[in-house]
């Protein structure tokens, strides 16, 4: 891969001699990036996005085949480029090229240029992002890649700089100057170059095809276990160095990890290494003290700078992870980070009819005045301004204000507390990020005052922020709503309310639930949707021609069915799971080798198509699949969905075995695989006290390895369609009672919660 790599590149390099004089011209062109008044087709189409880009002068179509029809017809290759309307150095390449009319010109003439939503496009992301690292060594958005009018990949890279910079890289100029010469002169070359290239990814990707006879064995969670250890951070928590990323799914391995064995060394550590981490991002900046919520990942080791988007997708895992840590420890810092982020998700990613919004930008104007947008502009404050804001006194306390308390509590500094090695664009120059550096206690005798009275001011700080905060310019919001994200933010308020025993957020679980089977279901397949969309005065709509899901849409948002199920215990949910299951099965299960690919057959308009395992900032949809179809199998006795997650783990057994660190979300669905599980069926009036008491007693304890039904015997018509064993267990003594069982083969039933206490620790 990498010799053709660098055949391709060749092919680039060896004309700089003859471009000098073209390169020179293009350098002495007019430099103006005034946005033109043009519109293009991006215009018509309703992701954030893509309609960022409807204004510039470069003549982009969305990702289909009328683009497709016009390259081969042209007969020019294609320029692609791959974003999220959240990201930040997307918003930089357009600034700096996309909105030149220049390079709108030289795009015009020479390529058709395609603008793709990577959230809306998963699939056409997932395979340029593949050649990209493959050829490069690295990934990330802006995505670039030049394609032949067949979609082969030819070229690519990630953001280029408008003009030669750093290193004697060329820039995006220089590169689309070159590409098109290259293609004038050499195209036979360069489409035969892109058929080899397609080869060589198809060869390797195709090695998880060959599944390994057997289920690895649980040795894979100890290697895990030891690989993250050694990259572990004792000091600061998180895994690795800068830049630190939440990596929620190394949490769900860990407190699993625990679980198993809570007395070893290996179980106590793992969970350190959880409850640190989480503790010190709770304490950071990556952490929102004043808007709550989790920005997307920190810029340096200690989570102070982050970088600021917000993301559903990062608030639906983490709102689980602290769950987890609040159910193991009891500790109720947990559960406070938790409901912050249930807070921020229902106030500011939330449509008034129950779906989630996608995300938040890192970048908006500083003032409303402000020409340019900063990333941060909306988070951070000048030690001025807080004292300004907070210049309260403390009651009984004459001579100490708010802003003293609020500043030294959270390490704000006269010229800002950030270092300038992580602001290379002096944005946050004289700014501070919020980082807890003190303890209550502390501050309260530094103050001379009570940790009640330190506890008051901060609340009451936080509160005078958050409303200055509003004044400001806000950042853009991403408001279309994406399945796999709604499925996972389900999964965190489900997971919420079971364990804090708050209703309202299983009430907004269901809502959300609600709103997907009304507007992101095909009727007439009952296939999902990948997104909906949503206008100023929310009215919720698709695109003409829906993109219909993926299957990590499929995957997380079962996951998040069976979560609300475990919570409400209204079959209806548990019922769409199994037929999102069926539907996802037909539509992508590979019945020959096994495992799940992430794109439907049939759409020509996908090169290569793809296996996902990696488990990184979202967990793959193979991982996720395989927990959902062992926790099917236990809930509605069907052993052939074991079966089908046995064949996951063999078709991925190798990179389990190797690599299992690149899989730990898939190493904790092995976990379950291997551990004795436990089916806890509760028969009673799910209103009355005496079954909410059963129930509770579950919730109150962290078992991974169960699954609950709970029923009236009555009402839920589904689970005794799907379960006809579920009528041979009765009330005891005409009570709400538990059975714990092992494929249905169950303990003494109990109508007690201290006996079923005795039998769940057992």
């Amino acid at each position: 891969m990498n010799k053709m790599f660098k055949a391709v590149w060749h092919f680039v390099k060896t004309s700089r001699n003859q471009s000098v004089l073209l390169l020179r011209l293009i350098r002495n062109m007019s430099s103006s990036t005034q946005k033109p008044a043009v519109t293009n087709r991006l215009a018509l189409e309703k992701s954030p996005y893509l309609l960022q880009h409807a204004h510039n002068p470069v003549n982009w179509y969305p990702w289909g085949e009328e683009a497709f029809a016009k390259a081969r017809t042209e007969n020019k290759p294609i320029f692609l480029s791959v974003g999220y309307s959240t990201c930040h150095w997307c918003h930089v390449m357009e600034r700096e090229s996309f909105e030149n009319p220049d390079v709108g010109e030289m795009l015009n003439e020479n390529f058709v240029s395609i603008k793709v939503d990577r959230e809306e496009r998963p699939d056409v992301d997932k395979v340029y992002m593949t050649f990209v690292q493959a050829t490069t060594g690295s990934g990330g958005w802006p995505m670039s890649v030049w394609l032949t009018p067949d979609l082969k990949p030819i070229f690519g890279g990630t953001y280029f700089p408008p003009d030669d910079r750093y290193y004697n890289r060329p820039g995006f100029k220089t590169i689309l100057t070159l590409i098109s010469h290259q293609w004038q002169e050499k195209r036979s070359e360069i489409e035969s170059q892109g058929t080899k290239i397609l080869d060589v990814m198809m060869r390797q990707l195709n090695v998880s095809d060959q599944s390994s006879p057997g289920v690895p064995a649980m040795k894979a969670s100890t290697k895990c276990y030891k690989m993250l250890e050694k990259r572990f951070d004792q000091e600061e928590g998180g895994f690795g160095s800068a830049p630190k990323f939440p990596q929620p799914v190394n949490f769900n391995l860990l407190f699993r990890i625990f679980n198993s064995d809570p007395s070893s060394e290996m179980g106590a550590h793992a969970l350190h290494m959880c409850l640190f981490t989480l503790t010190k991002m709770a304490s950071g900046g990556i952490h929102d003290h004043i808007s709550q919520g989790f920005h997307r990942y920190s810029t340096d080791r200690i989570w102070h700078v982050p970088h600021f988007e917000k993301m559903l997708y990062d608030q639906g895992q983490l709102a689980v992870s602290y769950v987890d840590a609040y159910q193991i420890t009891k500790d109720t810092l947990f559960a406070d980070i938790a409901t912050d982020i249930f807070t921020y998700v229902s106030r500011d990613l939330s449509h008034p009819e129950g779906g989630f919004y996608s995300a938040e930008d890192a970048d908006s104007l500083p003032l409303k005045s402000s020409q340019t947008k900063k990333e941060g502009a909306f988070c951070v404050w000048k030690k001025q301004e807080l004292d300004l804001h907070l210049s309260e006194k403390i009651p009984g306390k004459t001579n100490v204000t708010l802003a003293e308390i609020f500043n030294h509590f959270y390490g704000v500094k006269e010229d800002g507390n950030v270092d300038p090695l992580q602001d290379p664009h002096d944005e946050l120059k004289h700014q501070n990020i919020l980082i807890i550096s003190s303890t209550t206690e502390e501050t309260a005798s530094k103050f001379d005052l009570s940790p009640e009275d330190v506890a008051l001011a901060l609340e009451r700080s936080r509160k005078i922020l958050y409303e200055a905060r509003q004044t400001r310019p806000r950042p853009h919001l991403d408001n279309k709503m994406v399945a796999a994200w709604n499925g996972l933010m389900i999964s965190g308020f489900a997971r919420g309310g079971q364990t804090m025993n708050k209703p309202d957020l299983i009430e907004r679980a269901t809502q959300a639930a609600s709103f997907m089977r009304r507007n992101m279901v095909l009727s007439d397949t009952q296939s999902l949707l990948r997104s909906c969309y949503t206008s100023d005065n929310q009215e919720v709509s698709q695109i003409d021609i829906p993109i219909q899901g993926f299957v990590d849409d499929y995957a997380y948002v079962i996951r998040g069915l069976l979560d609300l199920y475990e919570a409400c215990f209204d079959d209806e949910w548990l019922a769409w799971a199994e037929q999102l299951q069926n539907r996802q099965n037909q539509l992508f299960w590979d019945n020959e080798n096994g495992g799940f690919f992430s794109s439907p057959e049939g759409d020509n308009s996908i090169v290569l198509r793809l296996k996902e395992d990696q488990d990184g900032a979202e967990p793959s949809p193979n991982s996720v699949s395989a927990m959902n179809l062992q926790r099917l199998a236990a809930m509605l006795d069907r052993p052939e969905w074991t079966g089908m997650a046995e064949r996951i783990f063999k078709v991925f057994c190798e990179r389990i075995e190797k690599v299992p660190m690149a899989v730990p979300e898939l190493v904790s669905s092995l976990i379950f695989y291997h551990s004795k599980k436990q089916q806890v069926i509760i028969i009673g009036d799910k209103q009355s006290e005496d079954t909410k008491a059963l129930i509770q007693t579950v919730h109150k304890y962290y078992l991974p390895n169960k699954v609950l039904l709970v029923t009236d015997g009555q009402t839920d018509e589904f689970l005794k369609e799907r379960l006809s064993q579920i009528t041979s267990y009765i009330k005891v003594d005409n009570k709400a009672t538990a059975y714990v069982c092992q494929d249905f083969s169950c303990a003494l039933p109990v109508n007690s919660c201290e006996e079923l206490e005795k039998i769940l620790q057992a």
